[in-house]
């Protein structure tokens, strides 16, 4: 049995990998610049596929960056160098854009294929640390994941870099996602057999909450009040309804946090003057994808769900959609 003198240290190791992997993040973030946007620019206006390659750690990486780009609306696949350079080369076109990644930039296999595509005129994209490696030297675009040092304290084991590379990856299928204006409704369509594709055909109706779960207080209403109902049922809001139960207004922990860092008393104050009004809102007869794209567009973790008299009969928050804890359905 370990003693609480290994175990603490472990957690201490433990600890100083994040941070190592926090520190490398931030470099890579603060050494983005145009040449991030020349890479969205070149996939945006590729006439054809999207291709992702490297081997070992780096081939790991750019299949899961692959899979995340399939599932948010931009068309990739991954191409193994060894099995280009024995047929899968075939796969490739002059019009595609490829995207290389090696963190030395001096992987053989994978410079090796470089080759071969300059000769065709693809567009290379390189994700490396070695800015003046033999892959930035060959590509058309070079984005930098160099990282101050890795977690591994050998200096061996891709760590810090390969979070680094995963990180970009999502960085730009995230940014595509966006310039494509890939909706919630989309990647239902790409999810029609997971668990996020199932939750989100449903009626808004089912994953709802209802009754006392529903946080609310009337016009009038002190703020201190509101606060407590805010604290109670701990869905980051609350919502103003008037004695017709239509909602009017709604204050969120955000809200309630800034008036209080600004130094402003909420003693005596009614909802009224300190709700933001007319909030937006669903009706009861919409699926949970419709739900999900106002919450996108919006951006925003809660949603009032009302009737076709615009009387409000539920809240959904964003945890509902997207699974954590209990999947609500009405029973």
């Amino acid at each position: 049995m370990l003693s609480q003198g290994v175990k603490k240290m472990s957690i201490e190791e433990a600890r100083e990998v994040l941070a190592i992997e926090e520190q490398g993040l931030a470099a890579v973030r603060e050494r983005i610049g145009e040449e991030f946007d020349l890479a969205v620019d070149a996939i945006l206006s590729c006439p054809s596929r999207l291709v992702i390659t490297g081997i070992g750690k780096s081939g790991i990486i750019g299949q899961k960056i692959s899979a995340t780009l399939n599932s948010t609306g931009t068309p990739s696949f991954f191409l193994h160098p060894v099995e280009a350079m024995h047929g899968d080369l075939g796969m490739v076109v002059a019009s595609d854009v490829v995207i290389a990644i090696s963190y030395s930039g001096e992987t053989t296999e994978l410079n090796a294929l470089l080759v071969s595509l300059k000769k065709r005129g693809t567009t290379i994209i390189a994700m490396t640390g070695g800015q003046e490696s033999t892959l930035a030297g060959a590509s058309d675009i070079v984005l930098d994941i160099r990282v101050p040092q890795e977690a591994c304290p050998l200096g061996l084991a891709p760590t810090a870099s390969t979070t680094a590379t995963l990180a970009m990856g999502d960085a730009l299928a995230v940014v595509l996602l966006k310039r494509k204006q890939f909706q919630a409704a989309d990647f239902r369509e790409n999810h029609p057999g997971g668990s996020l594709g199932e939750r989100l055909k449903v009626n808004v109706c089912e994953v709802m909450l209802t009754g006392d779960a529903i946080p609310s207080v009337t016009i009038n209403t002190p703020v201190s009040t509101a606060v407590t109902v805010l604290n109670r049922v701990n869905i980051g809001a609350v919502l103003i309804i008037d004695d017709k139960r239509k909602v009017v207004g709604i204050i969120t922990d955000g809200d309630v946090r800034r008036a209080v860092a600004e130094g402003n008393s909420l003693a005596g104050v009614v909802v009224d003057t300190f709700m933001t009004e007319s909030p937006v809102s669903i009706r009861n007869t919409k699926q949970a994808v419709d739900a999900l794209s106002i919450m996108q567009q919006h951006e925003i973790t809660v949603l009032p769900i009302v009737s076709e008299n615009e009387e409000l009969i539920g809240i959904l928050h964003l945890h509902d959609l997207l699974g954590k804890g209990e999947f609500r359905f009405l029973v």
